[in-house]
């Protein structure tokens, strides 16, 4: 680049930008890991759930939340909250009788 002149600017430039978006989908790839290898202890947990620390622990002691445990020590994978929180859907009574009409159907065969 000591050879930079009036010239070359466009092409210096052009490569400059590359470099600049080849950056920058790297550190966005680099985040999404991150996000996605989060633990969370259990005050962290019951913050990003929205729930007390007592709530948090009766749902852990019943299974119904995914939880990792080393030793006396509770960890959340921030991924699995999130997967855990989107499969709460309510299914409506007429879903739930096309799921039943289609399980008994396929069962009949």
């Amino acid at each position: 680049m000591s050879n930079l002149n009036f010239e070359s600017l466009p092409q210096v430039v052009h490569e400059l930008s590359v470099k600049i978006d080849n950056f920058a989908l790297l550190l966005k790839s680099t985040t999404q890991r991150e996000d996605q290898n989060d633990l969370l202890n259990t005050k962290e947990a019951a913050k990003f759930l929205n729930l007390s620390v007592p709530t948090l622990y009766s749902k852990v002691s019943k299974k119904e939340i995914p939880h990792m445990k080393r030793g006396k020590r509770l960890y959340f994978s921030k991924l699995e909250l999130t997967d855990y929180i989107k499969s709460g859907k309510v299914f409506s009574d007429e879903e739930i009788d096309e799921q039943t009409d289609n399980f008994l159907s396929n069962s009949k065969k």
